[in-house]
């Protein structure tokens, strides 16, 4: 049977890497149209080398030793490439190399790209289509940075080093996948906590000795996120708006104020997860839908004002959920105009509620932050604090209790001991 295949090999010179004036010599193999370089680990000066040939001039004794070398290499390389060709292997360029290092069947599998496909299909169904679509900007990352790093597709996990991790966080902070539109420490952190999950799964599942991220330390920059205080809260609870578009988005907003309850969890709300207590309290029995965890939180009269409305008998079809579908983007866009209207100076974001609930509607009226971290449907508490700001009204609050505590009822102070 004619081979189909087609196969080159030539000799050259790394320029740009020289090394005291020697420059790295590379076999490029070509099987059909697909390339690939191998490092032959010897070098040569420039002047000793013949482009065409791709061999070095055999001026000395020791180039020409460096000549029988690499028809050493040519000829372990076509033997390779044979014998993919007799046992009717997938010949690839990448696949001559592999079998010149002698790399075993499990290393040729492994490849970096190869886990991060793998992990993607396989969380495909456990994880919201938001964070996917982060995990697929992170392996789009990777391969740019693979691609123009080391000139090829894909690396193998054996080949993950800590400083393949540096670079990349370097890479990621100074190339933007959007033009003009390059990472933030954070979202550059992101892309590293993404990869390093990715990195941890290949480990535990023994495709990877060594875990990269040993040395590597994810590091945050925390801000302080803004609320709404009480008066510009209840600017927007009591300013007209005579637009019905604004007037449902900011119902929504309020709702959410007086609930801590996050977009997705909103829109998704069904009447079943509304129940009446004992005491006629009605609560929200829900899950989170970013962690699943649940959460029960009892509708404070203002939300219960705004539920009332929304699902009183107006003739109108029955909807699935409690409150009408609105996409996020519409959402941040009416509250933008609302915030203009109601005169404050925020960037409003429908996220902003969740802040303001637990801040000032529940923390600087005393609710515990532990209540909070509940009602947030938080698993640490850590991540309760970074929502819940100690303002400066809160501290004079607290100290004021404090105050009142030491005094007695003669407006002594009570001496207290420490030990």
């Amino acid at each position: 049977m004619r081979n189909e295949n087609t196969f080159g090999l030539h000799f050259t010179l790394r320029i740009g890497r020289a090394v005291r004036e020697k420059f790295p010599i590379y076999a490029r193999i070509v099987v059909n149209k697909s390339r690939c370089e191998l490092a032959l680990k010897c070098h040569v000066r420039k002047e000793d080398w013949n482009g065409i040939k791709g061999a070095a001039k055999p001026a000395t004794e020791e180039l020409r030793l460096l000549n029988s070398y690499l028809e050493e290499v040519r000829g372990k390389l076509v033997k390779q490439y044979r014998a993919l060709h007799i046992t009717d292997s997938v010949i690839t360029a990448e696949a001559v190399k592999n079998g010149y290092l002698g790399l075993g069947e499990k290393e040729r599998k492994y490849t970096l790209m190869w886990v991060v496909e793998e992990h993607n299909q396989k969380m495909i169904k456990s994880l919201r289509p938001g964070t996917m679509k982060n995990y697929h900007t992170t392996a789009k990352y990777l391969r740019t940075f693979i691609n123009k790093k080391f000139n090829r597709t894909d690396i193998y996990l054996k080949d993950l080093n800590y400083e393949f991790i540096s670079n990349f966080d370097h890479f990621v902070r100074t190339n933007s996948i959007k033009e003009n539109d390059p990472c933030t420490n954070n979202g550059t952190m992101k892309h590293m906590e993404r990869l390093k999950k990715m990195v941890n799964w290949a480990v535990k599942n023994d495709w990877l000795e060594k875990n990269p991220f040993i040395n590597y330390h994810l590091k945050f920059n925390r801000h302080e996120r803004d609320c709404l205080n009480e008066f510009e809260l209840s600017a927007i609870e009591c300013h007209p708006l005579e637009n019905p578009m604004l007037r449902r988005v900011r119902d929504l907003f309020i709702f959410s104020c007086y609930t801590g309850l996050a977009y997705v969890d909103l829109v998704q709300l069904t009447p079943q997860e509304i129940i009446t207590g004992i005491d006629g309290v009605k609560w929200i029995k829900t899950s989170r839908g970013k962690t699943g965890v649940a959460v029960n939180i009892p509708i404070l009269q203002p939300a219960g004002v705004i539920l009332d409305e929304f699902t009183k008998d107006t003739g109108a079809p029955m909807r699935e959920t409690v409150f009408p579908k609105i996409s996020n983007q519409e959402m941040n866009r009416s509250l933008k105009l609302i915030a203009e209207i109601c005169g404050i100076k925020k960037y409003l974001t429908f996220h902003l509620a969740r802040h303001t609930f637990a801040t000032t509607v529940t923390l600087m009226n005393g609710v515990p932050i532990e209540t909070i971290s509940k009602l947030l449907g938080h698993t640490k508490l850590s991540t309760t604090m970074i929502y819940a700001h100690v303002t400066q009204s809160k501290i004079g609050m607290d100290m004021e209790l404090l105050q009142n505590k030491l005094n007695d009822n003669d407006g002594k102070v009570k001496m207290i001991t420490i030990k």
